[in-house]
């Protein structure tokens, strides 16, 4: 279980330093990139705030054999108090700050938006591994997806798209391999709502091109589950047997990069293993924190 949680997490950190090179190399630099699908030109893709914090949940699911929130909210701020400058959103600032300074997760969660709390992607970027350890089991990927994302998103919509993300690699690790049917597995399982809605908008999208499907479901721009999730579990489920190809479908579509591409990366490993991760790719993807 632990092992396929692990993988997950590679998955999702290569996919993660792929899209932030990318993401901050400039838009001419970047439209040369996907005309010739060249590497980012960065000999060390460094990850960002979406592998940061999946590393946690990994540690947290080795020690605990699943999501715990409270332990999980502190290893959260532990590491973010650490290493600061990974690209934490001004609210994920603000809720783990907090939660170091020694208020309750419940209540630091519920610091944004007037006490709806985060409907934001945080949730899902880093929800694979989650779903990749309870890959046999359904219910509980749901549970634990749902416990992950409590310590920074409290708002539904923010806990529907770690559970969606989850639930996508689930299904993967678990052996699916046709696109309609992933993809009515993750609607099935995530809870009503605009990222559920989006999701249902995707099925009809399965032969459309990538910046159609963007245009329709978005792209991350708005840094929100509904906008970031649907078009990464359609971007995954169209690109099951290609990592590669995911990655740069994500690129071509602009908005928030490298969160598509942790989103993707942790899903597909799922159905082409480590051997599947171009080997330059995690060469140059900076090593991650040993668990």
């Amino acid at each position: 279980m632990i092992e396929r949680a692990r993988l997950a997490l590679e998955g999702l950190s290569v996919g993660d330093g792929f899209g932030e090179q990318l993401l901050h190399c400039g838009p001419v630099a970047r439209a040369i990139a996907l005309d010739h699908r060249a590497e980012p030109a960065a000999k060390s893709w460094v990850w960002t705030d979406d592998t940061a914090m999946a590393v946690s949940i990994v540690e947290v699911l080795a020690a605990c054999n699943g999501i715990d929130p409270a332990r999980l909210a502190l290893a959260f701020a532990r590491r973010h108090h650490q290493d600061a400058g990974r690209g934490y959103g001004a609210g994920a600032h603000r809720v783990l700050e907090a939660i170091h300074s020694g208020v309750p997760y419940e209540t630091a969660a519920r610091l944004l938006f007037n006490g709806e709390g985060s409907c934001g992607n945080g949730g899902g970027m880093r929800a694979a591994p989650v779903g990749a350890y309870f890959a046999d089991d359904l219910d509980a990927v749901v549970e634990h997806a749902r416990r992950s994302a409590a310590p920074t998103h409290a708002h539904p919509e923010g806990i529907a798209g770690a559970i969606a993300i989850a639930v996508a690699a689930a299904a993967v690790f678990a052996g699916e391999r046709d696109p309609r049917a992933l993809l009515e597995t993750i609607l099935a399982r995530t809870p009503a709502g605009a990222t559920r809605d989006g999701i249902r908008r995707a099925i009809p999208l399965l032969r459309a091109e990538p910046i159609t499907v963007a245009a329709e479901l978005g792209n991350g721009s708005r840094v929100l589950a509904s906008d970031t999730v649907p078009f990464a579990v359609w971007c995954a489920a169209t690109h099951l047997a290609d990592y590669a190809g995911a990655c740069w479908s994500c690129a071509s579509v602009g908005g928030d990069i490298d969160t598509t591409c942790a989103m993707v990366g942790g899903i597909i490993v799922g159905a082409v293993g480590l051997a599947g991760i171009p080997a330059a790719w995690r060469a140059a993807r900076e090593p991650l924190p040993a668990i």
